[in-house]
């Protein structure tokens, strides 16, 4: 810390957090030493400010039909920077203009989930999350792309095939359905018989 002349009996300390709780000692010096430092100061809380971090990690997807769904890592208590502190959500779909805002007013919310009938099947969505509290609007994360959940696969395999291996064993295989919008990502199959 700055050293203080002698005969100045108060200093302004800068560069603290927001709504953080301080505390504060002094300590004399001279050409001999430094002495003891006085008792702590009663504990003393900054000011609140508009919050400046917004959210990190970014992303989501999953979910069911006609919904997106949005995750982050929350922001440290340290870094809320006062009271009624929430999470902001903006989203649209990729290539359009126009912003959907949502607000989530849990301090400790790291998922919101959009719901809307007319999302189709993994849609790619812009989404950013940004923060606010009692002080205004903060800070918000670069963009990242979210897809909208998934609908059960619309297309059947092709070309099953069944072939007796013994008395006991039949192998059957079939085509594998290729990837794309009205598939999906396909976790398995189940056959039947």
């Amino acid at each position: 810390p700055e050293v203080i002349n002698g005969r100045t009996h108060k200093a302004t300390v800068v560069d603290l957090s927001p709504w953080v709780e301080y505390e504060f000692r002094v300590v004399a010096s001279n050409s001999v030493g430094i002495g003891e430092p006085s008792r702590p100061s009663p504990l003393l809380k900054t000011k609140a400010a508009v919050p400046v971090v917004a959210p990190t990690n970014v992303s989501g997807g999953g979910g069911s039909r006609s919904e997106l769904v949005i995750t982050w890592e929350p922001v440290p208590e340290e870094l809320q920077n006062g009271e009624g502190f929430g999470y902001v959500v903006v989203l649209r779909p990729l290539g359009s203009t126009t912003w959907t805002k949502a607000v989530v007013a849990s301090v400790d919310a790291s998922k919101y989930v959009y719901r809307n009938e007319s999302i189709t099947p993994l849609s790619p969505f812009e989404v950013k999350v940004g923060v606010y509290n009692n002080e205004g609007e903060g800070t918000l994360s670069s963009i990242s792309i979210v897809y909208s959940g998934e609908d059960e696969p619309q297309i059947a395999p092709a070309g099953p095939a069944a072939l007796s291996i013994s008395a006991a064993e039949v192998e059957v295989s079939w085509q594998p359905i290729a990837w794309n919008r009205h598939t999906g990502r396909v976790l398995g199959y189940e056959v039947s018989w």
